[in-house]
C-alpha cells in the first residue's frame, strides 16, 4: 500500500500549482482524504480534506480561499493559488480509516511520500 504525493516545485510568490495524490495497492475510495504539510522547524498541520464523495471538505484557516481540495476516481488534488512563502513545506496526502475527512492526523491510516513546496519572495 503506497500513496504517491507529486506536483510540488518551486514557484513565486502569487503562482500556483497542482498537487496530485495517488494510490498504488490501494483504492482512494472509499476513504477520505487529507492533505498535510510541514515546513522545516514545524509540526505537521493540517492543510485540507474531502470524504469519500467529494461533497465536504475542510480547509486550514491559512488556506482558506487559496486552496482547493478536489477528487476525481482514482486522484486527488491540491489546487494552490496565490502562494505564499510561508506555504513553503513538504506536502502529505493521507487515507484516512473512515469515508469522513478529519483534521486530526490521528485519523489518517495510510501517509504517503511528501512534495516540496517552495514558494519564494
Amino acid at each position: 500500500v503506497q500513496l504517491q504525493a507529486s506536483g510540488g516545485g518551486l514557484v513565486e510568490t502569487g503562482g500556483s500549482l497542482r498537487l496530485s495524490c495517488s494510490a498504488s495497492g490501494l483504492t482512494l475510495d472509499p476513504y477520505a482524504i487529507g492533505w498535510f504539510r510541514q515546513a522545516p522547524g514545524k509540526e505537521r498541520e493540517f492543510v485540507a480534506g474531502i470524504n469519500w464523495r467529494g461533497g465536504d471538505k475542510l480547509y486550514a484557516d491559512s488556506v482558506k480561499g487559496r486552496f482547493s481540495i478536489s477528487r476525481d476516481n482514482a486522484l486527488v488534488y491540491l489546487q494552490m493559488n496565490s502562494l505564499k512563502p510561508e506555504d513553503t513545506a513538504v506536502y502529505y496526502c493521507a487515507s484516512a480509516y473512515s469515508s469522513v475527512a478529519a483534521r486530526n492526523p490521528d485519523a489518517y491510516r495510510y501517509w504517503g511520500q511528501e512534495t516540496l513546496v517552495t514558494v519564494s519572495s
